[in-house]
């Protein structure tokens, strides 16, 4: 028998980077706000840098990779399709325990590479509607950086001073200064002081696998305390399968599993999706209906389809000074973006951002995580010790277009612990993509040599780098060409919105979550100002 429980205003589902952002931002303004989340509360103490074994843990269960970690939360994908894993996780906070915060913004570029470049489509809003909302989620979330970057637009204070860049950080700035190129201090959301009750970053360097003392911007510890306090219910361990509409095609609510694996239905005014880019069209693709035979609002055929990665390349960097690479946040440290914007005389559109990071612990280094498996033998000490601590990593972040061949679609046979159809993913390595790596690549090894490395190792393309996902539920104005409008609400029902990466049009070549963040609080502000008729 289902369980049905008393109807909301807004229903969330997904706790991550956007679902906390609109339940904070309505609960605010009186809304009646469920978030459903398939994850569990997890404790500070749990967290792996609280543990001796913590690079052990890395690999098993906190991996960032679903397939690797294998627990009955997480939902498997079949990638044979694939040459990129997806990464993400499952928990209050979503994907925002597992990353390193690392926040750069758009450019304004980025949302007119149709009029710019001729190529894939411009979005529905400009860089200047979406400003504020970028200054909002930075305060809500606790940005550490500077201005004046010379790269991207004027903008307000951060709340924080900028991370040390550290002495790694200043002798790969001055290579870059020698060779006349762009870099800049991170933008991190990773607490340089103390910031709204949450504790300063000590330097352990282990951001990607959540935070103990709360100095990562994960939305657990960021966003959810103030959105409880204002009155949203928090479900966790509610495994949704399906949003039910009407026969209008309006969304009624949604469906879900609990944690004893009964059914339950959480009926709304309003259904909001932020389940992340493979997440939501996933379970929009599972809601077929009479009025939706085909997927979830799905009438422009879109629906999983403009898959977005960002491709990764690493070129690391050998040196011999002794610097201890380790110390300080992983991903956190300076930015160059001299090839971000196209340069005709390149046989490639759109550009790159390097993303200069430190090396790890001492597993991964023997494992080979940034230089190469240390070889075993008489020498491995020696080897080990000449290693550690003394690599420093240009990561390459490109912008990967869109293309329609690149999807999502529901697997036939694999299904999560709850019969719950998996995702395939189907995506190819562009032509473009695969010249801005190659660029990059040795733009990086000139960098590298000019700040002193001794050796320089590079792996063209990232395998387990699958961490943004963008695309599969587009933004635009036509119902024909995209999911949802200029506000994320869907063409076929407005009373479903979708505000995770799925909606991105393009997808720059900086990290995600910023924007994301911004455009979910533009959607709840829209529905604040807009949507009256969906508060009880």
């Amino acid at each position: 028998m289902t369980i049905t429980h008393p109807s909301t205003d807004i229903l969330i589902l997904g706790s991550g980077a956007s679902g906390a952002a609109v339940a904070c931002r309505l609960s605010k303004s009186g809304f009646n706000v469920v978030c459903l989340e398939q994850g569990r509360w997890i404790k500070p103490e749990e967290f792996p840098n609280e543990h001796a074994d913590w690079e052990i843990q890395a690999r098993t269960n906190w991996a960032f990779d679903p397939n690797v970690r294998a627990l009955d939360v997480d939902y498997p994908l079949n990638v044979d399709e694939s040459p990129i894993d997806p990464l993400m996780f499952n928990a209050v906070g979503g994907s925002t325990i597992h990353w390193t915060a690392h926040t750069p913004r758009f450019h304004p570029s980025d949302f007119r590479v149709k009029t710019l470049d001729g190529v894939a489509d411009d979005w529905p809003l400009s860089y200047d509607e979406l400003e504020p909302y970028y200054d909002a989620y930075d305060a809500l979330m606790g940005c550490s950086g500077i201005n004046g970057d010379p790269a991207n637009p004027p903008r307000k204070e951060r709340p924080m001073p900028p991370i040390p860049i550290g002495q790694d950080g200043e002798r790969m700035a001055r290579a870059f200064d020698r060779l006349g190129w762009h870099w800049w201090p991170s933008d991190s959301y990773v607490n340089s002081v103390p910031y709204r009750g949450r504790q300063a970053c000590n330097n352990c360097g282990n951001t990607g696998l959540g935070c103990s003392r709360g100095a990562k911007g994960q939305t657990d510890v960021a966003i959810w305390p103030e959105a409880i306090a204002n009155g949203v219910e928090l479900r966790t361990e509610s495994r949704v399968f399906r949003v039910e509409t009407d026969a209008e095609g309006k969304a009624t609510g949604a469906s879900y599993y609990d944690a004893d694996g009964e059914e339950n239905f959480q009926p709304a005014n309003a259904v909001v999706l932020a389940m992340n880019g493979i997440g939501s069209p996933r379970i929009m693709l599972n809601s077929t209906s009479g009025a939706y035979p085909n997927g979830l609002c799905n009438s422009s055929g879109l629906l999983g389809k403009n898959l977005m990665f960002h491709p990764y390349a690493m070129v690391s960097g050998l040196f011999d000074d002794g610097l201890q690479t380790y110390k300080g946040p992983l991903a956190n440290m300076i930015l160059c973006q001299e090839f971000y914007e196209t340069d005709p005389s390149k046989d490639f559109v759109r550009g790159y951002t390097y993303q200069v990071a430190r090396s790890s612990g001492p597993v991964s280094t023997a494992c080979g995580y940034m230089f190469g498996r240390v070889p075993w033998g008489a020498d491995h000490h020696a080897e080990f010790n000449r290693r550690f601590g003394d690599v420093t990593v240009m990561g390459v972040i490109g912008e990967d277009l869109p293309e329609e061949h690149n999807r999502i679609e529901l697997d036939p046979k694999l299904t999560d612990s709850n019969g719950i159809p998996s995702p395939k993913v189907f995506y190819t390595l562009s032509d473009n993509s695969r010249r801005q790596l190659d660029d990059a690549v040795e733009n990086a090894k000139t960098a590298l040599k000019e700040a002193g490395a001794a050796h320089v190792l590079a792996t063209r393309l990232l395998k387990g780098a699958g961490w943004h996902l963008m695309g599969t539920a587009r933004m635009g104005a036509d119902p024909n060409t995209s999911v949802v409008d200029r506000w994320g609400q869907t063409h076929d029902a407005d009373n479903i919105f979708v505000v995770d990466g799925s909606v991105f049009v393009t997808c720059a070549a900086v990290n995600p979550t910023p924007t994301i963040g911004a455009l979910a609080l533009r959607t709840a502000d829209y529905i604040d100002r807009e949507r009256a008729d969906l508060k009880s």
